[in-house]
């Protein structure tokens, strides 16, 4: 079974109410998510790999040690794109692929419209960010598509997540970790996560 954790960090926990708020401007809000991103990858990375390389420090050469994997940050569009800075931000080296799902309203249910992913997405660590855990058909369908085309160590990065979209990728990709800045109480009759944080998408874009 997947290993599922929940931060419980004060600067988390701060910059989750500012992006709770109601009255948080876009600006605001896109900054904010960026920042949580990146203050979730510094521990979600604490297993990658390294591998020791020499290097020559103003005094004398030394041992040191630097990343032995490549990293693949794979944002489910729209809302995924918000997390993605913050965790370029710390890993530089990584590259980038995106996977296109939107909600289809009724059914509640992902309809993929694009998927575009690096070379090295089979070799690779892959961060699955998606703000919103929710039903987690979404998560689901993208975790999916990247074991389709090869992938084989996938972590999942939210910000808010419930007991049903956890389950949800438990019961179908017990291999991936989940990590998540909060765990709410649950999900309203259109699918929404209570209390939330509103539509991330409309929020970091300004769009309704």
């Amino acid at each position: 079974m997947s290993k599922v954790t929940v931060f419980n960090h004060p600067l988390i926990d701060h910059k989750l109410s500012i992006i709770r708020c109601a009255n948080t401007n876009t600006k605001d809000f896109r900054e904010t998510v960026s920042e949580i991103a990146s203050l979730m990858a510094y521990e979600v990375t604490r297993d990658l790999k390294t591998k020791e390389i020499e290097t020559v420090t103003p005094i004398q050469p030394t041992i040191t040690k630097t990343l032995a994997e490549e990293v693949v940050i794979v944002p489910i569009l729209r809302a995924g794109l918000g997390m993605v800075d913050g965790i370029h931000k710390l890993i530089p080296t990584a590259k980038i692929g995106h996977i296109g799902l939107f909600r289809n309203e009724e059914t509640l249910k992902p309809e993929c419209y694009f998927i575009k992913m690096p070379p090295t997405v089979k070799e690779a660590t892959v961060l699955l960010v998606d703000p919103m855990l929710a039903t987690g058909n979404s998560a689901e369908a993208g975790i999916r598509i990247l074991k389709e085309r090869g992938a084989k160590k996938i972590i999942y990065i939210g910000l808010v997540g419930v007991d049903e979209g956890i389950a949800t990728l438990q019961s179908n990709h017990p291999d991936v970790d989940i990590f998540l800045a909060a765990k709410d109480e649950r999900l309203n009759e259109k699918g929404y996560i209570v209390p939330g944080l509103g539509d991330c998408g409309d929020r970091l874009f300004g769009t309704k």
